[in-house]
């Protein structure tokens, strides 16, 4: 069922900000029976410590979030800007404690409204580097991303007032759980939701979330019309050259599998993976379509245009990420509040000048490209 687009008269819309999520985000609803397995807190030598699967994570080296860094600290230090070299303890900066609005959907409504902000998609700190911690014990998994989803709903709602959209975690380590999933979040009006880039695990190894193997989930996600987001996180890279599908190299190209082929309304969202992968894929799309073209049933960098919308760093060469991917299916994204993000999210609108954006390119990314990703498409 179609949902009915937000009536505003402005409609900046941010597609990467960021929750600290509560300490008990993973434990509040956690199946009993599952509770050792999936996420414990732990005192470790006098400091507080997450155990994934019985082990300290090392993904987020403060998992608490109290005290943490102020946003934007390292913007400079990612636009390569570092003349005393500073080391990165330094450029963090004092910590601070953790902000109401880090925490609190009013608070982060309140923000918004004075950064000039009318909407966004709401992604995980801690969260997307969760799945390759548990992926050992796929049952474990799904029990903490469905306790994980629940927090979520009942914290943040998966579309608050028509301007917080918070994205649900889903893991295809289990198909028919992942639907079941989809299915759940949906009935609680969840417009996006995150899965995992790269490829999945699965009893017979690594494989592309494109296989055809995962077609019951993209179909009901075709079905509903629901945009599916992938945030950088945790992925598992160090996989990737060793143990994915040694089938998986021509195919790949095939779109991802020929899954845009088979289910022809799914949207992606790339959120938090830069964009100037875009540019070497370009390459490899002419290359190979132009010494196959009769193996795609059409061009795949035009497929890679109709399905996918790309939030690019700012520290990108955006006027080229533009050429490949077209002006349309650019995204603004600030990463508020993490260090490594914008301080004043809207001034993503100044790097995109600086580029050679027209201002109806500026408008057309930050007011327009973002919002009809939260409608549902019929």
């Amino acid at each position: 069922m179609a949902t009915a687009a937000p009536a505003r008269d402005a409609t900046t819309f941010d597609a990467d900000n960021h929750y600290y999520e509560a300490t008990d985000a993973f434990t509040r609803h956690i199946d009993p029976r599952m509770a050792k397995r999936a996420m414990q807190w732990a005192e470790v030598d006098g400091r507080q410590r997450l155990l994934v699967g019985g082990k300290i994570c090392k993904f987020i080296p403060n998992p608490t979030f109290d005290p943490v860094a102020k946003p934007g600290s390292l913007d400079e230090y990612f636009r390569g800007r570092n003349p005393q070299s500073k080391s990165i303890g330094e450029l963090f900066g004092e910590l601070e404690p953790v902000r109401p609005e880090y925490r609190d959907r009013d608070a982060r409504l309140a923000v918004m409204d004075g950064q000039g902000i009318d909407g966004c998609f709401l992604f995980p700190t801690l969260g997307v580097g969760m799945e390759e911690a548990l992926a050992h014990d796929p049952p474990a998994l799904v029990a903490a991303f469905h306790a994980f989803n629940r927090w979520l709903d009942e914290d943040w709602g998966y579309a608050y007032r028509d301007r917080i959209f918070a994205a649900p975690m889903i893991t295809l380590v289990d198909v028919d759980a992942a639907v079941a999933e989809l299915e759940e979040v949906l009935d609680r009006d969840a417009r996006i939701v995150c899965i995992k880039g790269g490829p999945a695990h699965t009893p017979h190894g690594l494989t592309s979330p494109g296989d055809a193997r995962f077609d019951p989930f993209w179909a009901r996600v075709n079905e509903a019309g629901v945009t599916v987001g992938i945030h950088s996180g945790d992925a598992g890279y160090a996989h990737y050259m060793d143990d994915w599908e040694p089938s998986g190299d021509f195919e790949a190209f095939r779109y991802g599998h020929g899954v845009f082929d088979r289910f022809p309304k799914v949207r992606v969202a790339s959120i938090e993976a830069g964009s100037e992968w875009l540019l070497s894929l370009r390459k490899k799309f002419d290359k190979v379509y132009g010494q196959l073209p009769t193996a795609f049933p059409s061009n795949p960098l035009e497929t890679l245009r109709e399905h996918v919308w790309v939030s690019p760093y700012y520290e990108d060469d955006l006027a080229a990420v533009k050429d490949v991917i077209g002006v349309d299916h650019l995204l603004f994204g600030s990463d508020w509040p993490h260090a490594e993000g914008l301080a004043e999210p809207r001034s993503f609108a100044d790097d995109l000048r600086r580029h050679g954006f027209t201002e109806a390119e500026v408008n057309q990314v930050m007011n327009e490209n973002g919002f009809p990703l939260t409608v549902r498409a019929p």
